[in-house]
């Protein structure tokens, strides 16, 4: 864990270049120490229906979903949220200088004792491969 899912409104195809959005946010959380790489997953998901404010076929959103295992200071969960929004903000700006586009995130923190995982990833990263 960490895992970040993006919702968006699939009226945001074509102005956004989500996959690079999703490497950006990647990028951030990897650079964060108190996350490990294997453990990183970044998704986007386009909702094709939706209901948003006053109906006009204009508006659209990106909403984050930041999960983290527990354990983290409130502070390395404070830094990690406001940089994951400073990338969004960063990369998707042009669309909040128009009146038709909200931009949320909210980091939950799993509970240990009713998450369950495996992850074969972790082992392979973790190895030292030294070059010949």
């Amino acid at each position: 864990m960490p895992h970040l899912t993006i919702e968006y409104s699939d009226n945001l195809d074509g102005k956004v270049e989500i996959a690079g959005l999703c490497r950006a946010l990647d990028e951030q959380i990897a650079a964060f120490p108190f996350f490990e790489r294997g453990g990183i997953r970044v998704r986007a998901i386009a909702c094709r229906s939706y209901a948003i404010a006053d109906m006009l076929p204009a508006n659209a959103f990106v909403d984050m979903q930041f999960r983290i295992g527990a354990g983290r200071s409130e502070a390395d969960k404070k830094a990690a949220g406001d940089a994951l929004f400073a990338t969004a903000t960063r990369l998707l700006g042009h669309l909040l200088d128009e009146p038709h586009f909200a931009l949320s995130l909210e980091v939950r923190e799993i509970d240990p004792v009713l998450s369950w995982k495996k992850n074969s990833i972790h082992a392979r990263l973790r190895q030292k491969v030294v070059p010949e």
